[in-house]
């Protein structure tokens, strides 16, 4: 008897065990939530208020890491050096690529003067080539289809994440920012817990269609905040974090940042006569990054400053909010 009782609890522990997953950023962290419900455990790298492109992780983050079944990469910078050691501390973690297939858009440099060519030379030909071929018959296929790919999916996820996120440099990472880029995002969410957990494949499915409801909602919500905004419109912001919601919308990001620095009076100027030109009407800021110069900007233009962070985990009502200031509403 007192066997039977042990296996039925041993049994019961893993049908009911939750799947540990971790993430690099807040945003990711709702989306993952959202799909997984309370069949995944899911812990943050980045923490509020810290940039994930200079984060460390604190050692209590590494024995987080020590038991994750997935790791959620979404390509921002502190996991180029970080993903290696992860994958050496966990070799059963699989380290899942959020933004597969997601074409990536070039981080915006500032087309001022000198910066000209660097913008030129910045491209890259070669962008995403491989992800390119396989989305097309995995974004919707892999739904209902999983066995039919988990072989192709099963090869080295370590050396695919390395090969297709951190060879472009220049590539714009902030593609949670867009309610298109965040249905592939939602697919590819739904794709891996599915592979590690396909017993309750029909409870994340459930999720999944709720939350892209959500995201579609929250797009028709957006588009008609900006109905009255003039196409190629342009917002003036410290980083350029916002260039997907920006292609999403036909609006234009002009960013104060420069490279990744500070802009030189040369270019500060050259930015407020094209604020002046193009009717700018807001600055944003982040909490993440310094805004002494964008207030300085902001002044010169007698325009208000508004402090939206992109790492925001309120993902519907941030990118809302957002376009609510674009629209002086």
């Amino acid at each position: 008897m007192k066997k039977i009782v042990l296996f039925l609890l041993v049994v019961s522990s893993f049908v009911y065990a939750k799947v540990n997953t971790v993430v690099s950023i807040l945003p990711q962290k709702t989306f993952v939530e959202a799909i997984g419900g309370d069949k995944v455990n899911v812990s943050l790298m980045v923490k509020p208020g810290d940039s994930p492109h200079t984060y460390e992780p604190k050692p209590s983050q590494m024995r987080d890491i020590s038991k994750a079944k997935l790791y959620f990469s979404i390509g921002v910078e502190f996991e180029e050096v970080w993903l290696p050691k992860f994958a050496d501390l966990n070799k059963r973690m699989k380290i899942a690529n959020m933004a597969k297939g997601i074409e990536k858009i070039e981080m915006e440099a500032h087309s001022h003067g000198e910066h000209e060519d660097h913008e030129e030379h910045a491209k890259h030909d070669e962008h995403d080539h491989d992800e390119h071929k396989h989305h097309a018959h995995e974004k919707h296929d892999e739904h209902d289809h999983h066995g039919e790919h988990e072989k192709h999916d099963d090869h080295d996820e370590h050396e695919e994440h390395a090969k297709h996120d951190h060879d472009h440099d220049g590539l714009d990472p902030h593609v949670w920012l867009s309610p298109e880029k965040v249905k592939q995002l939602a697919d590819n969410i739904l794709k891996y817990l599915v592979k590690v957990d396909r017993a309750n494949e029909s409870y994340y499915k459930a999720n999944y269609d709720k939350f892209i409801a959500k995201v579609e909602d929250t797009d028709k919500q957006i588009k008609t905040i900006l109905k009255d905004v003039p196409d190629h419109s342009s917002f003036l912001i410290a980083h350029p974090a916002w260039g997907y919601f920006a292609h999403s919308y036909d609006l234009e990001q002009i960013s104060i940042e420069v490279e990744g620095k500070n802009p030189k009076p040369k270019q500060i100027v050259e930015m407020i006569e094209k604020a002046k030109k193009e009717n700018v009407r807001v600055v944003f800021t982040s909490p993440e990054y310094t805004d002494a110069i964008a207030g300085q900007i902001a002044k010169e233009l007698k325009v208000k400053v508004v402090k939206v962070s992109p790492l925001n985990p309120n993902w519907s009502q941030n990118l809302i909010n957002f376009a609510k200031a674009i629209a002086n509403k």
